[in-house]
């Protein structure tokens, strides 16, 4: 069809309706279905009639439904990252991460603050029923092991906080008792004997707080120590507060001269009661923290802190959900990536 036996199509940059699909399958001289197999990148449609319909999408600035193509697929291309809270350094970092990793795939990130309530984490885990939401890569809190665990088999899912026995999500973090372990090590080798923990949680025997401590005293254990329970201090959250609050009140943590606390911000909080308590950091008393959060760098000292590699968390958990969310439904599968222990003043490291 040449130029002249085209049918007119409105090109004024002005006019308000974008162009149709019919106005493609007009201008290049062929069927619906064949601009939807061009838009769809099927291999039945020849080259120079693929070339033509491109041109033709090009030159009328169309762009395919969104809608349209949900119906068609199935699916809408929208997973959340749902988190007890997203007012937190670390989360904020890891969501970055998230939102970088599944862009490039064509996903886009929306995120949910549960505030770890049950009846919210059962939403995020039911796959927010009716939001056309297509997986979930979740942090739970609250929610009980065994209805999440049923929930797995139905909603594409990938954990953080810890994994899930008997269920179809998959767990992605670094080696937390292998971290632990080199956090101990460090701390022996600079003379350390009397260690503490801040960050346990007894009720999530397979949380991040449990693993860590086991990883703890695991590792003493080699070195011929041991750590009291009276010194192994339950946190509800991993907040600055929190860690302050731990040294107020377990006056069984202000003998030791090593604090293994299970994030930052617990670690940040610990060295202020220390310092109300006239304890010096690291002269008296050693602190190390997880998750390498920005404030390490500008808290005086300096926080020796685990550092997940954030950009490889989060590309293999956009890989593991998109395997789940094209259907794997084989048993839960954890995913280990790296992580590296940096070393700065509050164990005596670094310098100011």
């Amino acid at each position: 069809m040449s130029a002249i036996d085209r049918p007119a199509i409105d090109r004024d940059p002005d006019r308000i309706k974008p162009a149709r699909i019919k106005d493609v399958a007009a201008r290049a001289g062929v069927s619906l279905k064949t601009v939807t197999n061009v838009v769809h990148q099927r291999s039945n449609v020849r080259d120079s009639t693929r070339a033509r319909v491109l041109a033709a999408i090009e030159e009328l600035d169309y762009r395919p439904s969104l809608a349209g193509r949900q119906l068609q697929s199935g699916r809408s291309t929208m997973i959340t990252l749902a988190l007890p809270r997203i007012d937190e350094p670390y989360l904020g970092a890891l969501a970055h991460a998230m939102i970088a990793a599944a862009s490039p795939r064509g996903y886009t990130v929306v995120m949910d603050e549960t505030g770890g309530v049950p009846e919210r984490e059962e939403q995020a885990a039911a796959g927010y029923p009716g939001h056309g939401i297509d997986g979930v890569i979740f942090s739970p809190f609250a929610l009980d092991p065994e209805a999440m665990a049923a929930m797995s088999r139905r909603t594409p899912m990938v954990l953080l906080a810890a994994p899930l026995p008997d269920s179809h999500a998959d767990y992605v973090a670094i080696d937390n008792p292998r971290s632990a372990g080199e956090v101990v090590d460090h701390l022996y080798a600079t003379g350390r004997r009397r260690f503490g923990f801040i960050g346990r949680n007894p009720h999530q025997p397979n949380g991040v707080g449990e693993i860590r401590l086991a990883g703890v005293r695991d590792r003493l254990a080699g070195h011929g120590l041991a750590l009291a329970e009276r010194q192994s201090i339950p946190t509800g959250r991993y907040t600055r507060e929190a860690g302050e609050r731990a040294i107020a009140e377990a006056d069984e943590l202000h003998g030791c001269d090593a604090i293994v606390c299970c994030s930052d911000l617990l670690a940040i909080g610990a060295i202020r009661g220390l310092k109300r308590a006239g304890l010096r950091v690291p002269e008296d008393i050693a602190v190390v923290g997880w998750d390498n959060i920005v404030d390490t760098e500008y808290v005086t000292p300096t926080l020796t802190s685990v550092a997940p590699d954030l950009e490889a968390l989060a590309e293999q958990t956009i890989e593991a959900l998109l395997d789940r969310i094209d259907g794997n439904r084989e048993p839960a599968r954890t995913f280990v990536v790296p992580h590296t222990l940096m070393t700065r003043e509050s164990t005596g490291s670094g310098t100011r």
